[in-house]
C-alpha cells in the first residue's frame, strides 16, 4: 500500500471525497486522492468532502555562529568526536552559562524577517528529559516567553508540474525561540553499543513554530524551502539540511472539514524538503486508511524511513510527558531595546538594539523576485527559479552585464539549457562546466549572426564537456560559422531548385509556405551553416523574379 500511496503524491490540498469513485469512472485515482482542481469539479456532484489533512511544523535551525549558545566552544561540522566540548557543554558541576550575543541578534533578525513581534523581555526555561546525549538532563529553552511571536511566512505553492500553476499562501508563525541543541547518539549495531558525541551539544538553535494551517506535503515543503532561503539571505543560519543545520518536525492529522482537528502524529527530524513532502503525504494517507477501516489514530512520535518511503513508530505519546519546565536559575531575563526604550546611561554598543537590526536587514527572497521581474521584464515563474536555485541569480546577472542581449533571450538559455544540464549531471551552479563568461560570449556570437541557433546548441554541448576552451575557438575549429559567401550559396540554391521542380512550381503558383522547405534543404546541405536571410533572398530571386 505504501508504494501505491507515494506514487500518487499530492499536488495541492489533499482531499478525499465522500464517495469513492470506481475504477474506470471519470477522474478515478487509485488512492482516492484528488488534486484541488479535480476535487472542486467533483465536489459539485458529491455535495461534500470527507477528509482534509492538517499540517503544522516545528523547525530547528542551527544559528550561524562561531561559538555555541552558552559557551565559547567552537561550532564546526564534522569535527573529530568530542573535540569541541567545553566543561559547560559536558555539564560539569559548577559551570555556568554565558549567553552568546550573536545568537540573540540572529534570532531577532529572523523574527523581524518573519514579521514577528520582538519581545523586549524574554525568559529562559529548563526542559527536563533524560537522553544519553543530553548530559545535564535538561535543555535550556524558551517555553514561557520566547524572543519573538505572532509572525507570518508568505510562500508560493506549486499546483501541478508547471511553474505557471502557482498560488501564494501564508502560514502564521506562532513563535521563534532560542534553545540549546543536544549531542548525538551513534548506534553501532555490530558491537551492540551506543556512542555519544557531544560536539553538537549546546549549539544555538532557533525553533520556529508554524501553526497547523497547511494541508499536504508539497505545501509544507514549499514553506520550508522559502524559510530556508530567508535564513540563508539573512545569514542567521546556513540551513543546510543535509548537514543537520535545519531539521523539521511535522505534526500531522486529518479531519472532516468543519469538525475539530483529529489526533495528530508527530514525524521527527526530517532533514530534506523532498522527504518532508513524502513523509507528510504518506502519513495523511495512513491515517485516512485507518479511519476508513474503523480504526483509531494513536498520538505517537514517528520517524520517516526514506528507503521504505513510509513513517514508522518510535514511541507512544498517549501519556503526556512531563518535562517539568522551570525558570532557568542561572540566566536572568533577556532584555532588548529599541531607540525609544534605551536609557541614556547605557552604552548602545553593550545592548541588542532592535531598530539597528531592522535597518540592517538584507533584501529578502520575495523582494529579490519582484525586483527581477521589474528590472529585467521576466515572468514571475522565472524569478522563482533564479532565486530558488543557489547561485543562479548571480550567474544570470553576470551574463546580462557582459552582453547587450535582452534578458528575456538570456533567461531561456539559463533556465532551459544550463539548469537542465546541471540537474542531469547533479552539479551546482558554482560547479557549472559553462562559466557565465562563456555563455555570454556564445550568446553574443548568436546575436551578431556569426553562428546560427542550431550551431549555438552544438557549441553549448561542447562547452558542457568542461574542457578549457571558448565558444569562438569551438566555432573556428568545427567550422560552425554562418556561410555568407553569396556566390557559394547561389550554387547550392541552384542545385536545390533543379532537384525540386515540383516545389518550385507550387511557389510560382503562390504557395509561399513551400519556400521554407527549400530554405531548410539548403541549410541541411550546409549543416545548418547557411545564413537563412541570404538563402531566402537568393531563392526568391531565382524562383519568383
Amino acid at each position: 500500500m505504501a508504494a501505491t500511496l507515494l506514487q500518487y503524491g499530492c499536488r495541492g490540498c489533499i482531499l478525499l471525497l465522500l464517495q469513492d469513485l470506481q475504477p474506470g469512472s471519470v477522474g478515478f485515482v487509485r488512492t482516492g486522492v484528488r488534486t484541488a482542481s479535480t476535487t472542486s469539479r467533483h465536489a459539485r456532484d458529491t455535495g461534500a468532502l470527507r477528509w482534509s489533512g492538517v499540517v503544522g511544523l516545528e523547525i530547528h535551525a542551527q544559528i550561524n555562529s562561531n561559538s555555541k549558545l552558552f559557551s565559547s566552544s567552537r561550532v564546526q561540522f564534522a569535527a573529530p568526536p568530542n573535540s569541541t566540548v567545553s566543561f559547560f557543554d559536558a555539564s560539569l558541576p559548577g559551570t555556568l552559562p554565558v549567553i552568546n550575543r550573536r545568537c540573540i541578534e540572529a534570532a531577532v533578525m529572523t523574527g523581524l524577517a518573519l514579521n514577528c513581534t520582538i519581545n523586549k523581555k524574554s525568559l529562559f526555561d529548563r526542559k527536563h528529559y533524560f537522553y544519553a546525549d543530553l548530559p545535564a538532563g535538561f535543555q535550556i529553552t524558551q517555553q514561557r516567553l520566547p524572543i519573538a511571536v505572532n509572525g507570518n511566512l508568505t510562500y508560493c505553492h506549486q499546483i501541478g508540474k508547471r511553474w505557471d500553476q502557482m498560488v501564494t499562501k501564508s502560514v502564521r508563525i506562532k513563535q521563534v525561540q532560542l534553545e540549546q541543541d543536544s549531542g548525538k547518539s551513534l548506534h553501532d549495531d555490530t558491537r551492540r553499543q551506543t556512542l555519544i558525541d557531544l560536539n553538537r551539544a549546546g549549539v544555538g538553535l532557533m525553533e520556529i513554530v508554524m501553526e497547523p494551517e497547511m494541508s499536504c506535503g508539497e505545501e509544507a515543503a514549499a514553506a520550508v524551502r522559502e524559510l530556508q532561503l530567508i535564513l540563508q539571505a539573512l545569514g542567521t543560519s546556513l540551513a543546510n539540511m543535509s548537514e543537520g543545520q535545519m531539521r523539521v518536525d511535522a505534526n500531522i492529522s486529518v479531519h472532516r472539514p468543519g469538525e475539530p482537528l483529529g489526533v495528530r502524529a508527530e514525524v521527527k527530524n526530517i532533514n530534506s524538503a523532498r522527504f518532508l513532502a513524502k513523509a507528510i503525504d504518506y502519513e495523511i494517507h495512513r491515517q485516512i486508511e485507518i479511519l476508513d477501516n474503523g480504526g483509531t489514530i494513536l498520538n505517537e512520535t514517528r520517524a520517516f524511513d526514506y528507503k521504505l518511503g513510509a513513517t514508522i513508530p518510535m514511541r507512544d505519546k498517549e501519556g503526556k510527558q512531563d518535562y517539568r519546565f522551570m525558570p532557568e536559575p542561572n540566566l536572568p531575563p533577556l532584555i532588548l531595546y529599541d531607540r525609544r526604550s534605551l536609557p541614556a546611561n547605557i552604552d548602545p554598543n553593550q545592548v541588542v538594539n532592535i531598530d539597528l537590526i531592522k535597518e540592517s536587514l538584507p533584501e529578502l527572497p520575495s523582494v529579490i523576485r519582484a525586483r527581477l521581474v521589474e528590472q529585467y521584464g521576466l515572468l514571475p515563474e522565472h524569478s522563482f527559479t533564479l532565486v530558488n536555485e543557489d547561485g543562479l541569480q548571480e550567474y544570470f546577472q553576470d551574463v546580462v552585464k557582459m552582453t547587450s542581449i535582452t534578458p528575456k533571450k538570456i533567461i531561456g538559455w539559463v533556465i532551459n539549457d544550463l539548469l537542465s544540464i546541471l540537474k542531469l549531471q547533479n552539479l551546482s551552479v558554482k560547479n557549472s562546466p559553462i562559466s557565465s563568461t562563456s555563455l555570454a560570449e556564445l550568446l553574443t556570437l548568436l546575436e551578431k549572426g556569426t553562428i546560427s541557433s542550431s550551431a549555438a546548441k552544438l557549441v553549448f554541448q561542447e562547452l558542457c564537456k568542461g574542457e578549457e576552451t571558448s565558444p569562438t575557438k569551438i566555432v573556428n575549429e568545427k567550422s560552425l560559422g554562418l556561410l555568407k559567401d553569396r556566390v557559394h550559396l547561389e550554387e547550392i540554391c541552384q542545385g536545390i531548385i533543379e532537384e525540386h521542380q515540383n516545389e518550385v512550381t507550387e511557389i510560382r503558383k503562390g504557395n509561399m509556405k513551400i519556400m521554407n522547405k527549400l530554405i531548410g534543404l539548403v541549410r541541411k546541405t550546409t549543416n545548418g551553416r547557411a545564413d537563412p536571410v541570404i538563402v531566402k533572398t537568393i531563392l526568391e530571386e531565382k524562383i519568383i523574379s
